[in-house]
This record gives structure tokens, sequence and C-alpha cells, in this order.
């Protein structure tokens, strides 16, 4: 006997079909964020931390902080292949390609571990004082810039495994950018309400900008337009800065509980992503309006985009009892 199926169910199958597939037709011109996919991570009792990608291999790595784990996922195949087990807390991750190195920093011993690219075996271990949490790649050096402890950032060489040098901050950094053609580092630091602006080449801290908000943890920057953008929690603001004198162009409300936010260079877009379930598109010109509200996850806070794959990953951690972590993929419009 054949069985007939509510046509809602037909449907529903054939959009899980298409949102399946990693070659899929471009966002339709008046959608900037399409959802395209999601891959299942798994019942993780605790956040997701950050995320970094290895383009060349077309892998993503997931920090499961709840889990103490961090995850591999294939995107050819669009699930998980690996699990690098033993960390502690993992909050941020970073790839330095010149190095072939993945780095972990881990915010429950102030640690950050080192993985050979190629196999994802253990290369070194980098001690610092405690909640090692933000990291970045420096784009001139190719070094690992590290946001620590109370008030510090550390400068690692990826290649050879070592601590190069600290750099004294008189508060934690959250996130942070820094600018290629100046060489100067721009940090969050939300317990004093400013950006400290980090001189790399001379190792110090050269300045600062206040913030009229508080808790500004996650920041952007358009190095080409000489822009920075930070979010804050309190209230929730999209905040677009001169990097040059950081006189404030714009000021408006975004989504709430933000932790990530993106620059996309070629569609002059700006990506936040936030706590409250939901995702924020910016046009980076003309008023800086918001083009669009994408509905995503409770708590999915965290998120990367990826400009050579026209991709924005969200981390989504379990909702519901009986449901899986998950990444969120959007693909970006023409």
């Amino acid at each position: 006997m054949m069985l007939r199926l509510p046509m809602a169910a037909v449907l529903a199958g054939m959009l899980l079909v298409g949102a399946a597939s990693w070659k899929v037709a471009a966002a339709e011109p008046d959608r900037p964020l399409v959802l395209e996919r999601t891959i299942r991570l798994r019942d993780i009792g605790g956040r997701i931390g950050h995320i970094a990608v290895d383009v060349a291999r077309k892998r993503l790595f997931v920090a499961e902080l709840g889990n103490d784990t961090v995850a591999v996922v294939d995107l050819e195949r669009g699930r998980v292949t690996h699990r690098i087990d033993g960390m502690r807390a993992p909050q941020g991750i970073a790839y330095a390609p010149r190095a072939d190195v993945l780095a972990i920093t881990n915010g429950g011993d102030g640690s950050v571990r080192l993985f050979h690219g190629a196999d994802l075996t253990s290369m070194a271990t980098v001690a610092l004082e405690n909640n090692a949490d933000a990291i970045r790649v420096d784009p001139g050096s190719g070094r690992l810039i590290v946001g620590y402890g109370r008030g510090g950032l550390a400068v690692i060489d990826p290649s050879k495994g070592t601590l190069v040098s600290t750099i004294k901050l008189p508060a934690h950094p959250e996130g942070f950018q820094i600018d290629p053609g100046t060489g100067r580092l721009f940090a969050n630091l939300p317990d004093r309400r400013e950006i400290a602006i980090v001189d790399l080449a001379a190792g110090r801290q050269v300045g600062s900008w206040p913030v009229k908000a508080q808790a500004n943890f996650a920041m952007a920057i358009d190095p080409a337009g000489s822009r920075l953008i930070i979010t804050s929690r309190r209230p929730a603001r999209f905040v677009v800065l001169d990097a040059k004198t950081g006189a404030s162009l714009v000021s408006q409300q975004t989504c709430r509980d933000s932790d990530d936010v993106s620059f996309d260079a070629k569609r002059q877009l700006a990506y936040v992503s936030c706590g409250d379930g939901r995702l924020d598109v910016f046009a980076m010109g003309n008023g800086y309006p918001r083009l669009a509200q994408l509905t995503t996850r409770a708590d999915a806070r965290t998120s990367l985009f990826v400009p050579e794959l026209d991709r924005l990953f969200v981390g989504a951690r379990a909702a519901l009892l009986g449901t899986n972590a998950a990444v969120l993929v959007f693909r970006t419009g023409s």
C-alpha cells in the first residue's frame, strides 16, 4: 500500500535535502544571508567557544567549551571527523597557515596548546598566567597574539611553540584586532570601558579610547576603510569608529548579548551574532542601516565569517534537553 505523506512533510524533506548540499546556488540578492545547512556537533552541557578555519583543508575548528574538547569539522562532508580532547575550558582558536599550526587557548588553566596542522598531533604548550582567552594571528609576522590574565597580551612563535614576549594592559582584553597597515592592535577592555591601542613593534600600549557603553566584547576591523567595529551589551549597541582618531561614526541598536562581529569587505557588510538568538546584518555605509535580522538559536553567540568561502559560521549550544549543539552555516548573497 502506498503511504501518502502530507504536503508540508514533503516540502520539509525537500528543504532538508537542499540544505545538506555544500554547493548550492547563491543567496537571493535581497537577502544578505541564508541558512544553508546545520552541522550537528553533539549534546554539550555548556557554551560553545570560538571558531577557526583551515581554508586549504576545508576544516572548521569549534571550541566545545562545556565539554573540554575541540571539534574538527570536515566542511566537504558536513560532519565532525575528529575531536581534540584534554582541554581545560577551551575558549579561543586560531589557525596559523604559515606555520601550519592550530592554537587553542584554555581559560581553565591559562595554557595555549599548539598542534601540528597536518595530523593534529600535539606540538607544544605555552603556559600563561591564567584565563587564556582571545587569540589572533598577526598578519605581518605570522605570530600568535593571545589575551590573558588580568591584563596582558602574549606573543607566541607558532613555528617554535615558544613565548616571544608579553605586553602589559590595565585590564583583561576581550575581542581585539590588528591593523596590518600600521601594526597597531586595538583591544576591548570592558572592565575599563575603553579600547586599548597597542604598538606591536614597540611592544607596549600607546593610547586608549573611551567607550560610552558597558561590556564591549566583540570587535572587527576594516583596514582599507580605517574603521573599527565594536559591539556592546549594556546597552546593546553597534558602533563604528574611525580607526585613526577614535571618533564615533555611528552608534545604533543591535541584538542583545553580542559576542562576535565580522566585517565582509566584498559586500561592505557587518555581521553581529548574539546570545538572544538573533543575527544582525548592517550595511557599512550610507548611514549604516540594519539590513536584516535573522533568527538563530538562544545562546548562539559566537561566529566566524570566512571570506574565502563566502560563509558565516555560527556556533549554537544545545538549546533544549535532547537537542544537539551545532554549527549554523549561512551563505552570503551575491
